[in-house]
Formats: structure tokens, C-alpha cells, sequence
């Protein structure tokens, strides 16, 4: 059995939500802090990819990365091609979960109780030092619960994957994608398989965001 697939989608998921972490804490920091007819325009544009068919993700990713377009020919003269490569999986995949992550960290953000940010400004402590050691500690059972599900909806991607990667067997395959071909080619078998695999995967994500949940819903008890 080749399990290509299966180390392919870890690592795009992987990566990819690593890459939404910092990128959507960064955003809902800020966005947090905005005025409401700002913030509710800026919500529209973070979130379209969550409410959007994913095939229309990977669309427009093709129409601004596709080999043929202005972009994707630039990057191509320095040897970046997101088109039929695995490392567009990951900029597919960022797309479609940055919304998760990004809601999730601004629900965190502002429940957080500024006073702990103002008192610690009275001591003399820097920003950085109080967005770190302060705001992220007290913020942190939800951004870890948004941090693991991007990590569920980059695994599971197909619709945007499909798109800009394809699937190409050893190069470009995931989980998902490996499912529908396999379905595709009558080998009802080996795509059983393969979705056992992903509903195991996605059972211990599920599991993990509600013992994260758990968690919150004790320490807060605990602070009352």
C-alpha cells in the first residue's frame, strides 16, 4: 500500500497550519482592536474562503497563480509553481482554513479582559512582552482549539486541492484526492481504505478540540 498520500496531506496540513497560526492570530489581533463598520468590512473579505464552494477557492487561486497568469509566470522565473506541485496544497489549504483559525483566535481576543493588558502597562511592560506572556496564556484554549481545527480542514481539503494540484500518484496525491480516484477506477476497496484512515485522523482531531473545550469551560468555572 502506498501511503504517500497519507504523509502528503500530514505534511500539507502540517504546514499549512502553521503558516494560518501566526497569520490568523496576526489578523484577528488587529481586527479586534478595529471600529465596527471596519471590522465587519474586514470579516467579509478573512471569511469569504469559509462560505465559498472550495472549487471556487481553487479557481481563484489558479486565476492568480495559474502558470498563464502575471503572477504565476513571475514566480515561475524564480522557479515557484503552485499549479500541479504539493507545495500549493499548502497555500490551497492555508486559503480554506485561515477563516477557522482566524474567527476563533478574534472570539479568544476579545473576551480577553483588557485590564491584565492595562495593568501591565502601569509596570512598565512592553507590548510584546504582554501580547505574549499575558494575552496569549489567558487567550490560549482557543487558539489551540483553532489552531486544531485549520489542522482538520487542511486535512480534509479537496475541493481547492483539486484544483490547483490535481492528483498526480507519489507527487501531488492526498487523502482526498486519492479517494475519488480510487472510487473513480471501481476500487471501492482500497478508497474504503483510505477513509477509514481519514475519519480516524479526524475522530482524534474531534476528540482533541473537545477535551480543549473542556478545559476552557473548567478553568472558567474555576475563575467564577
Amino acid at each position: 500500500m502506498d501511503l504517500y498520500p497519507l504523509w502528503n496531506s500530514l505534511r500539507i496540513a502540517a504546514v499549512s497550519s502553521v503558516a494560518v497560526f501566526f497569520t490568523g492570530i496576526f489578523a484577528a489581533y488587529y481586527a479586534a482592536r478595529l471600529p465596527r463598520a471596519v471590522k465587519g468590512l474586514l470579516d467579509v473579505v478573512l471569511t469569504l474562503p469559509m462560505v465559498l464552494p472550495p472549487t471556487v477557492c481553487g479557481y481563484v487561486l489558479l486565476l492568480i497563480f495559474g502558470a498563464r497568469r502575471p503572477l504565476g509566470m513571475v514566480l515561475a522565473q524564480y522557479g515557484i509553481r503552485f499549479t500541479m506541485t504539493w507545495y500549493g496544497g499548502i497555500l490551497a489549504a492555508a486559503v480554506v482554513s485561515f477563516p477557522l483559525m482566524y474567527r476563533t483566535a478574534r472570539g479568544a481576543f476579545e473576551s480577553f479582559d483588557e485590564t491584565l493588558a492595562y495593568s501591565g502597562q502601569t509596570l512598565g511592560l512592553s507590548n510584546t512582552y504582554i501580547f505574549w506572556r499575558i494575552r496569549m496564556p489567558a487567550c490560549r484554549q482557543g487558539i489551540l482549539a483553532g489552531t486544531v481545527l485549520a489542522f482538520a480542514r487542511a486535512l480534509g481539503e479537496y475541493g481547492a486541492t483539486s484544483m490547483l494540484i490535481g492528483y498526480t500518484p507519489g507527487r501531488t496525491a492526498t487523502i482526498s484526492t486519492t479517494v475519488y480516484q480510487l472510487w473513480r477506477t471501481n476500487d471501492e476497496g482500497g478508497a474504503f481504505i483510505w477513509v477509514m484512515i481519514n475519519l480516524a485522523i479526524s475522530a482524534v482531531v474531534l476528540l482533541t478540540v473537545n477535551m480543549l473545550e473542556s478545559k476552557e469551560r473548567a478553568a472558567g468555572r474555576r475563575r467564577l
